[in-house]
C-alpha cells in the first residue's frame, strides 16, 4: 500500500510540474463557469521521437540516397536467390542434417538443465534467497550472450565443428527456457503443495505430486518454442566454425554462388516451416 501512495505522489508531481511549465487552457462553459483543460502531452512526444531519431540517423550514420542508388543490385542479387540452382540440393543434405542434430541434441541437454535451475530459482519454491539470487544472477549473465558469440567461445575451446554448436545451443537453451520457466513456476496454484507438506510429505513429494502436473504442459511448450528458435540459429553458427547450413552459406557468399545460396535458404526455409507446424500442433495437443 505504501509503495502505492508513493508511486501515486510521483504521478501527480509529475502531473502537476508539466501544467505548470504547460498552462491548461481555460474554457468557459455556457452556464458561465470555467474549466481548466489540461495541455495534450501528443506535441511533447512527437517532437521526442523526432528528436531521438534524427539522433540515430546522425549515429548511424544513415543516408537514403544510398539505398536508392544502389536498390537495383539489391534487385539483382534477390533475383539470382529466388533462381535457386537445384542440382546444388544434395550438396545441402548432409549440412541440414548437422543442423537439425546440433538443435535437436542441444535443445535436449539445454532444457533438462533448465528444469531443476527454474525449480532452485522459483521464489515459491525456493524459499533460501542468496540461492535464489544467484541462479538468477547465473540466467540473467547466459541470456546477455548472443548465440553467436556463445558458438565462436565454444569453438575456440572445443576446436571447430558441429560439437561446439551443440554446446553453444545447450547453452543458450538453457538460459532461455530457466527463466521462462521459473516464472511460470511462481504463477502455479501453491494449495496443492502446502496441503501435501501439512500432511507429512516432504518438498520433493509434494513439489512432484502436486506442482509438476501444472509446470509440465508449459515447460513441454518453453521447450518447443526454443527448439524452432534453435533450427534458426543454429543454421548461422558455421560462420564462426561450428559446423551446420552456417558453413555452406558463408561458402556460397564468398564464391558469389547466389543461385546455390537460394537453394541452402529454400531447403532451410522449407524444414523451418515443416519444424513450426509440427510444434504448433504439438502445443495445441498439451493446451
Amino acid at each position: 500500500m505504501k509503495q502505492k501512495e508513493i508511486h501515486g505522489e510521483e504521478e501527480q508531481l509529475k502531473v502537476k510540474l508539466f501544467d505548470r511549465i504547460f498552462k491548461p487552457q481555460v474554457i468557459t462553459l455556457p452556464n458561465g463557469k470555467t474549466v481548466d483543460r489540461p495541455r495534450s502531452r501528443m506535441p511533447l512526444i512527437l517532437i521526442a521521437l523526432v528528436l531521438v531519431l534524427y539522433w540515430a540517423l546522425q549515429m548511424t550514420g544513415f543516408d537514403l540516397s544510398v539505398i536508392t542508388t544502389r536498390f537495383s543490385k539489391m534487385l539483382d542479387l534477390l533475383k539470382k536467390i529466388f533462381q535457386p540452382d537445384w542440382s546444388f540440393f544434395p550438396k545441402v543434405i548432409n549440412p541440414l542434417l548437422d543442423t537439425i542434430k546440433m538443435s535437436i541434441l542441444g535443445t535436449v541437454i539445454g532444457c533438462l538443465l533448465a528444469l531443476p535451475v527454474a525449480i532452485l530459482s522459483s521464489s515459491n519454491i525456493n524459499k533460501n534467497v542468496p540461492i535464489v539470487s544467484f541462479f538468477r544472477f547465473i540466467l540473467g549473465l547466459i541470456r546477455t550472450l548472443p548465440t553467436l558469440i556463445l558458438a565462436q567461445v565454444c569453438a575456440l575451446i572445443f576446436s571447430l565443428g558441429t560439437f561446439a554448436g551443440t554446446v553453444a545451443i545447450s547453452i543458450f537453451t538453457f538460459g532461455i527456457v530457466a527463466k521462462m520457466l521459473f516464472e511460470s513456476i511462481e504463477t502455479i496454484d501453491m494449495g496443492p503443495f502446502e496441503a501435501m507438506e501439512a500432511l507429512g510429505a516432504d518438498k520433493f513429494r509434494a513439489f512432484w505430486s502436486a506442482c509438476v502436473p501444472q509446470i509440465l504442459p508449459v515447460y513441454l511448450s518453453h521447450s518447443l518454442y526454443c527448439f524452432e528458435m534453435n533450427i534458426r540459429a543454429s543454421a548461422i553458427l558455421g560462420y564462426v566454425g561450428a559446423g551446420g547450413l552456417g558453413i555452406t552459406i558463408n561458402e556460397r557468399v564468398g564464391w558469389r554462388d547466389y543461385n546455390g545460396l537460394g537453394m541452402v535458404l529454400l531447403t532451410l526455409f522449407v524444414v523451418v516451416v515443416a519444424i513450426e507446424f509440427f510444434s504448433e500442433y504439438l502445443r495445441k495437443k498439451l493446451s
